[in-house]
């Protein structure tokens, strides 16, 4: 497992149309990138995006947007199931999922490895994207208080039933699920410094530490002390 390479992957995500596959270094030029990248950018081969940054190839703002959550990834973060603005295939722009996480290569962050997934186009019997990117920002700039769900319905002007459905739809997740998975999410890049776990699961949103510790083994596979011990082994090989 250990000899597959992002080159392999690449090739992989290459029988996937809806899907763009990509990955970046340290200076945000990409190195990987799947044949559906390629062409939504009006392009007919790789080697005319390799080596470049986001602002050589899309609009400026989108661009802006895509640094922006480069630089958080380098610095450690997750950033996952982000409902943002892609180029599609008529390079109109539509709406995705963006999943980008750090590369580490010998226990260091060395770039940025993502996905952004197709939506498709809006319509009646479907949610509206622009409504469900406002709630997820509003999880994302609040998940360490007790987010009512009174508070995403006047966001997004949706029933609760909606709201409900809508998120499920689209993330697989009830506002709840995903409010949880971005304070986990936060946890794990907190926990890279010294702060003690209680006072980690405190600032992202967890006022008892059991079930602090309880969540982030579900969705890690290890206690926040297991998780920092094994970062720490890493490093220090």
């Amino acid at each position: 497992m250990s000899n597959i390479s992002p080159g392999d992957i690449e090739v992989l995500f290459d029988a996937i149309p809806d899907v763009l596959f990509f990955v970046k270094d340290e200076q945000g030029r990409y190195t990987h990138v799947n044949i559906t990248m390629v062409r939504r950018l009006g392009l007919k081969s790789r080697s005319e995006v390799i080596g470049k940054r986001v602002s050589d190839v899309y609009p400026s703002g989108l661009s802006a947007a895509y640094a922006r959550q480069d630089a958080q990834v380098l610095a450690g973060e997750i950033i996952e199931n982000l409902l943002e603005l892609q180029i599609f295939p008529n390079r109109a722009p539509g709406w995705c999922l963006t999943c980008k996480r750090p590369l580490f290569i010998d226990s260091k962050i060395m770039g940025v490895v993502g996905i952004s997934r197709d939506l498709g186009l809006p319509d009646s019997r479907g949610p509206i994207y622009e409504q469900l990117r406002l709630a997820l920002t509003y999880l994302s700039e609040h998940f360490s208080e007790n987010v009512r769900m009174q508070t995403l319905m006047d966001i997004t002007g949706f029933s609760e039933s909606k709201l409900q459905r809508y998120f499920r739809q689209v993330f697989q997740l009830t506002p709840q699920q995903m409010l949880t998975r971005l304070r986990i999410q936060m946890a794990m890049h907190r926990v890279r410094g010294d702060e003690s776990v209680a006072s980690i699961g405190q600032a992202c949103g967890f006022s008892d530490q059991s079930a602090f510790t309880r969540q982030f083994k579900a969705m890690v596979g290890m206690t926040p002390s297991d998780y920092r011990t094994l970062l720490r082994k890493e490093a220090s090989t």
